[in-house]
């Protein structure tokens, strides 16, 4: 079983920055590709970042440039630093691990989620 659990969300201004990390179980970065997602009130969840276990990283439009995915093997934990954020950027974040790289990929162990606030 992966476990994952998110800090690091908070209220901002735009413009701001925030850093959001997802620590995980022992053995998660071994096997698993990660990935951010975000999901508003009333909107469909939708994958923000995605990175794999050879570090090759992939964003959705609306973040790129802005948003940066990393990860730390040696301390098991995700990152994803956003930048210059915007009040769209709203929403509760989550971390995810599955077996397959992708932002349309299936993924299969979720964390509890973040809450990041932009306001204007």
């Amino acid at each position: 079983q992966v476990q994952l659990s998110e800090s690091g969300g908070g209220s901002v201004q735009a413009g701001g920055s925030l850093r959001l990390s997802c620590a995980s179980s022992a053995t998660t970065y071994m096997p698993w590709c990660m990935a951010w997602f975000r999901q508003a009130p009333g909107k469909e969840r939708e994958a923000v970042a995605a990175i794999d276990k050879n570090g090759s990283t992939g964003y959705t439009n609306s973040v790129k440039g802005r948003f940066a995915i990393s990860q730390d093997n040696a301390k098991n934990t995700l990152y994803l630093q956003m930048n210059n954020l915007i009040p769209e950027d709203t929403a509760m974040y989550y971390c995810a691990a599955g077996p397959y790289y992708g932002l349309r990929s299936e993924y299969n162990y979720w964390g509890q989620g973040t809450q990041v606030t932009v306001s204007s």
